[in-house]
């Protein structure tokens, strides 16, 4: 059986519906992980299994769609903060700032559905392909004002990757009692990215 969602909607009436179930099931999935039910699912939507079932096959179709929309809408975001840093060019630690706020805000709500997208929605090729271009536009942007700021080392583009995977996990993988703070992720970037002090005494 497909992992994959049965048909778009089209009309907005039907685009409502899929809306509904789709936060009823971050909602369930939220709340009991991967033991919730379709069943579970459709009730806390208010409509019925086959409804349900006229647009996703499975529980871990709906999760992967809730992930290909979680995917979309921070690269959105993100996006309109790299237009703004590429024209404005503002220092190292407000430049990660406005990043790091995006990303912990994507993050801060619903952490273990965000973990459990991560972790277990299906892969298609299609969907992996959009997040490898994801995860290069990242580090291209990053690498950027890295290497602007003489922040990247000898390698800005291997900073990058290297800062965009740590961050990566921390959001996502590293178990902690609270959500992840934009000032831990922060310390993170600081870390990886130490200020060099050249010979003459000046910072680069």
């Amino acid at each position: 059986m497909s992992d994959v969602i049965r048909k778009r909607p089209r009309q907005r009436r039907s685009k409502d519906t899929v809306d509904v179930m789709l936060e009823a099931a971050a909602q369930m999935f939220s709340r009991e992980g991967l033991a919730t039910t379709t069943n579970r699912i459709a009730e806390r939507a208010g409509v019925s299994i086959g409804t349900l079932y006229q647009y996703f096959p499975n529980k871990h179709a709906i999760l992967q769609e809730l992930a290909v929309r979680h995917l979309l809408g921070g690269g959105e975001q993100l996006g309109q903060v790299f237009i703004r840093l590429r024209e404005t060019e503002p220092a190292f630690e407000e430049t990660m700032r406005a990043i790091v706020d995006v990303i912990v805000d994507l993050h801060s709500d619903r952490p273990a559905l965000h973990a459990l997208m991560h972790r277990v929605a299906p892969r298609v090729p299609r969907e992996l392909a959009a997040l490898r271009a994801f995860e290069n536009y990242l580090v291209d942007e990053i690498g950027y004002h890295l290497q602007r700021c003489g922040r990247g080392g000898d390698d800005a583009a291997l900073t990058a990757r290297t800062l965009v995977h740590v961050v990566d996990a921390q959001v996502h993988r590293v178990p902690t009692r609270d959500p992840i703070t934009a000032e831990q992720v922060m310390e993170l970037v600081q870390r990886l990215t130490p200020e060099i002090t050249l010979a003459d005494g000046r910072s680069g």
